[in-house]
């Protein structure tokens, strides 16, 4: 692996100390009356969050979203009995888990929309990742 330049390593400090100025998470907790795990910031704005709408907890039973832990710097929530990890910079973001999980997400939701073909090639996007739409073939004539 290439060493750091200089630049490079005080750009990605400036990156990080940028992260540490931004909002991060003090506590977490799960609602089990509202069925959503509660992420409180450094802010005091609560992030109250639907475990079947994030990327790891979707399947979770209660007992499972109650073990939450806030990692050091609070820029990231982990459910140890999930194994599961959520960035706090990206649910700020709108972004409740990864690019495949995203994809896989709308081809199921899309699944009774449609033709067999279009529904095919969505699922074949979210296996690869592909976080660009499908356009539908044009049906001219």
């Amino acid at each position: 692996m290439d060493d750091l330049t200089t630049e490079e390593f005080e750009a990605a400090k400036a990156r990080g100390d940028a992260l540490l100025r931004g909002p991060r998470a003090v506590s977490a907790h799960y609602d089990a009356g509202r069925h959503r795990v509660i992420v409180r910031l450094t802010t005091g704005v609560e992030l109250g969050l639907a475990p079947r709408d994030v990327e790891g907890l979707q399947n979770a039973t209660s007992d499972a979203l109650k073990a939450i832990e806030i990692d050091a710097c609070g820029l990231g929530v982990h459910f140890p009995r999930l194994d599961a990890d959520l960035y706090v910079p990206a649910l700020l973001a709108g972004i409740p888990g990864s690019q495949r999980w995203e994809a896989a997400r709308r081809a199921a939701a899309e699944g009774g929309i449609g033709n067999a073909r279009r529904r095919e090639a969505v699922a074949e996007k979210a296996r690869r990742g592909d976080r660009r739409p499908v356009v539908a073939a044009s049906h001219d004539g």
